[in-house]
């Protein structure tokens, strides 16, 4: 009987001793997943500031990209919202990607579509007098058949204030590339047998030579007549 009392408390003082342990042991293992913790916590944390930061400026980006929107909704709805000389520079980089970056281009190419389908349905007449053969069309020339975009990428699209004079030194190398979108219309239109007029507002008396040598080096041939400005 003696001996089982003592065999007894000799497993109630093992089972202790492993209690001690166990406990010693998953503290041991605590601890050293602490730093663990603390280091993926720290990740967890540049990783959310990182994207923050980036949210931010993106923010701002956009910020301007919708400011330049709106601006140019406004100004196109209604001219008169308020008098300005020059593009606000927060729109300076919408207009920018919006005349280089492909989109002018392809709304004037959507635009140009529909014109050419609206003229494939007009039966011309077939006289060859001049009192009846009355089917024209009107072409506006700068900006139109004739491209000024290098001029105004160096004036930044519009932030710049307009310079007449660098204006008129541009047009006098001869050098606005054709549009060619318009000059394929120009030319459908041509041989559809269209009587085509060319309008601009530059001066007959210094600039016409300039534009017509312009106009046809860039292939605008065969149009009735380039209407410019008395004086100049």
């Amino acid at each position: 009987m003696l001996k089982i009392k003592i065999l007894q408390a000799v497993l109630a003082g093992l089972t202790f001793l492993l209690g001690l342990l166990s406990n010693l042991v998953l503290r041991l293992q605590k601890q050293s997943q602490k730093p663990q913790k603390q280091q993926k916590l720290l990740q967890i944390k540049s990783e959310l500031d990182s994207s923050s930061s980036s949210s931010t400026e993106m923010m701002v980006v956009d910020d301007d990209d919708m400011y330049g929107l709106s601006w140019r909704l406004a100004m196109e709805t209604n001219n008169n919202v308020r008098p300005w000389k020059t593009i606000p520079l927060r729109c300076y980089k919408h207009v920018e990607n919006y005349m280089i970056g492909g989109q002018y281009e392809h709304d004037m190419n959507l635009i140009v579509d529909e014109i050419m389908f609206y003229a494939s349905q007009i039966t011309l007449s077939t006289s060859t007098t001049t009192t009846t053969h009355q089917d024209a069309w009107v072409l506006d020339v700068d900006d139109t058949c004739i491209s000024n975009i290098p001029y105004y990428k160096a004036k930044r699209f519009g932030c710049d204030p307009f310079d007449s004079a660098m204006f008129k030194a541009w047009i006098n190398q001869g050098m606005c590339p054709a549009n060619p979108v318009v000059l394929r219309l120009f030319k459908t239109l041509i041989e559809k047998g269209f009587k085509v007029f060319l309008v601009t507002g530059r001066y007959e008396g210094t600039l016409a030579k300039i534009t017509t040598d312009n106009l046809h080096n860039q292939g605008f041939i065969g149009y009735q007549r380039l209407i410019l400005r008395l004086g100049g």
